[in-house]
C-alpha cells in the first residue's frame, strides 16, 4: 500500500478530531483526519435515539470557529441539527477528513510514528488519538445467561419505542441515556422496569437559571483532573437530566409515581431469572443527596457573591494507558513526543469530553504540535 507523509495524523473524526483539525488548518499545519465511519460525527449520527437532543444548552456548543450565536441560547439542539452542525463545520473550514478509513495500528519509529490504515500507511511526526472514551458498548457478562428469546439492546442501538417488540421493557442503568430512554418508553405506554444505578440527579432549572448556567458560573466545568478525589472519578456518570421538549428535570420518584417499577442493581442472571441487589432505597438516597449537594454549592456561590436571583523503527508497544485503560497524559500530551489524546472526559477538566470544552483542549494541542514541529517554522495560531 502507498506510504504518505503528514506532519500530524488525527485518528477520529468526531468533535475532538475536528476541533484540532480546525486549529491546525488555521495555523497552516499539514495534517489529515482519519475517520473509520462513512461520515464525521458518527456517534452523534448513528448511536443516538430518534428523539435525542443535547442535554447541554445551546450556549455551550463551542466548537472553535463555530461557537453558537443563534437566538435560542438556552434551547437544546435536536439530533438532526447536531449532525448538520458537524457536516457544515467540515465543509465550511474545508477540513482534510478521510472517511471510511480505519487506523489499524500506530508504531513508534526513530523519526516519529507509522500509522497503518485501511487506505495506506502514513509517516507522521505527531499522532493524536481523538476517538473519545466510549468506543464499544459495555455489556455485562450476565447477558449470556438470559434466554435467547429476550431481545437485548444497548442504548446506542435504541431508536424509539416502536422499534422494540411488544411487551414489558427492563432498562438497566439510570445515567442520562438510561433515564431518558426509560421516560420515553413509559410515556409511550410501555410497562417499564428500571434497574437504578448510581448516577445522581440535578434539576433542569434552579433559581431562575438553567443548571448548566450555574455550573458554569461556579466553575464546576473548570475542575482540574488533579482536583478529583480519586482517579476513578473520571468515569463517574453524568447526572440525570433531559433537553427534550425544551429541557426538563428527570426524577426517579416521579417515574415511580407514573408507574415505573424501580429495582436495585442487577447482580446476575440464572436459569432465565435476574438476581437483584436489595439496594434500591440506599441508591435512591444517594441520587437525592447528589442533588442536595449540587444545589448547596450554587446557594453558597449566590450568598458569597451577593447575586440577586429568584428563589427557585521496529514495532514497539507503547505503555500509554493506566490500569483502568485510561490514557497516561497531561492535558492530552503523553510522554512520547508527538503522541496525543483528545476528546475524553477529564483529560484536563470536567468539560474536556463535551462540546463545551473540547475546543480549548484542541487549541492547546494545536499549539503544542506547532511548537515541536521540525517540518516548518512555527506559525502563530489564530483564535
Amino acid at each position: 500500500m502507498n506510504t504518505s507523509q503528514r506532519e500530524t495524523v488525527i485518528v477520529g473524526g468526531g468533535q475532538a478530531g475536528l476541533a484540532l483539525s480546525y486549529y491546525l488548518k488555521q495555523g497552516g499545519r499539514e495534517h489529515v483526519v482519519l475517520e473509520r465511519a462513512p461520515a464525521v460525527a458518527n456517534a452523534w449520527r448513528n448511536q443516538r435515539w430518534d428523539s435525542f437532543t443535547l442535554v447541554t444548552p445551546n450556549f455551550q456548543v463551542r466548537m472553535p470557529g463555530a461557537e453558537y450565536e443563534g437566538n435560542d441560547p438556552y434551547g437544546f439542539m435536536p439530533l438532526a441539527d447536531v449532525v448538520k452542525y458537524f457536516d457544515d463545520y467540515v465543509q465550511h473550514f474545508d477540513l482534510p477528513v478521510h472517511c471510511s478509513v480505519e487506523a489499524h495500528s500506530v508504531e513508534k519509529t526513530r523519526e516519529g510514528y507509522l500509522v497503518r490504515a485501511s487506505e495506506g500507511t502514513y509517516e507522521a511526526e505527531n499522532v493524536v488519538i481523538a476517538t473519545g472514551l466510549y468506543q464499544a458498548p459495555k455489556i455485562p457478562k450476565l447477558n449470556e445467561h438470559l434466554p435467547e428469546e429476550i431481545l437485548q439492546i444497548h442504548s446506542m442501538n435504541y431508536k424509539n419505542p416502536s422499534s422494540l417488540p411488544a411487551g414489558v421493557v427492563l432498562v438497566v442503568g439510570t445515567g442520562q441515556s438510561g433515564a431518558q430512554i426509560a421516560e420515553e418508553l413509559y410515556q409511550s405506554g410501555r410497562k417499564v422496569y428500571l434497574s437504578v444505578g448510581s448516577a445522581g440527579r440535578v434539576p433542569r432549572r434552579f433559581r431562575g437559571r438553567d443548571i448548566n448556567d450555574w455550573f458554569t458560573r461556579i466553575g464546576l466545568f473548570d475542575t482540574k483532573v488533579e482536583e478529583l478525589k480519586s482517579p476513578h472519578d473520571k468515569f463517574a456518570y453524568h447526572p440525570q437530566i433531559s433537553g427534550k421538549n425544551g429541557g426538563h428535570s428527570l426524577n426517579l420518584h416521579q417515574f415511580a409515581r407514573d408507574g415505573v417499577v424501580l429495582l436495585g442493581h442487577v447482580r446476575d442472571a440464572r436459569e432465565g431469572k435476574l438476581i437483584l441487589a436489595p439496594d434500591l432505597h440506599e441508591t435512591l438516597e444517594k441520587v437525592d443527596q447528589f442533588e442536595i449537594d449540587a444545589l448547596q454549592k450554587i446557594n453558597d456561590y449566590i450568598d458569597r457573591t451577593g447575586l440577586r436571583v429568584s428563589v427557585d523503527g521496529g514495532r514497539e508497544r507503547l505503555p500509554v494507558v493506566d490500569t483502568d485503560g485510561y490514557p497516561i497524559q497531561k492535558r492530552g500530551v503523553t510522554r512520547f513526543d508527538g503522541l496525543y489524546f483528545l476528546g475524553m472526559p477529564w483529560l484536563y477538566n470536567r468539560k474536556s469530553g463535551i462540546l463545551f470544552g473540547v475546543g480549548e483542549d484542541a487549541a492547546y494541542l494545536a499549539e503544542h504540535i506547532a511548537a515541536r514541529s521540525t517540518a516548518r517554522v512555527p506559525i502563530a495560531l489564530s483564535a
